[in-house]
């Protein structure tokens, strides 16, 4: 990615994309100001199996493509198998590492990497988009569920 202004970081799993996963992507690239260029890590089937218990509904490389088509991002990369935010800090360089208000673990593995290898790095808490509603995968999952309930019963 050529590097124009600063290079901002994010990454999630943007199972059912919904309103809240495009304020954050575009929250995180203006954390990176003027001519920032955003870089989204998706994550892969395995990695949210392994820390959700249940891989998403859309498959890994089709939420690639469709967090890559979104307005705000540059680019988007799937993750490593393994989780290992150390060795995408490491190949991306970011300047800004940009993190989701419900992405505690994430946050705390970036701190404690950039801490113990002095990484110029800063990272960013964007804060939780708008009104309640269908503002996250697992709602939008469990409404789907409900009417499809009532409308099997």
């Amino acid at each position: 990615m050529e590097r124009k202004g600063k290079l901002v970081l994010a990454s999630g799993v943007f199972d059912l994309i919904h309103p809240g996963h495009l304020s954050f992507l575009e929250k995180a690239k203006e954390a990176g100001g003027p001519d920032a260029r955003l870089l989204v890590v998706v994550a892969r089937d395995s990695t949210v199996e392994m820390l959700k218990g249940s891989k998403p509904v859309i498959p890994e490389e089709q939420r690639r493509l469709l967090v890559e088509s979104l307005k705000p991002v540059d680019k988007a990369v799937l993750g490593s198998e393994k989780f290992d935010m150390a060795g995408v800090l490491e190949h991306y360089k970011p300047d800004i590492v940009a993190v989701g208000y419900d992405q505690n673990l994430i946050e705390a593995e970036v701190k404690r990497i950039v801490s113990e290898r002095r990484l110029p790095v800063e990272i960013v808490k964007i804060r939780k988009f708008g009104p309640k509603g269908l503002d996250s995968s697992s709602k939008i999952k469990k409404l789907i569920a409900r009417i499809s309930r009532e409308l099997e019963g």
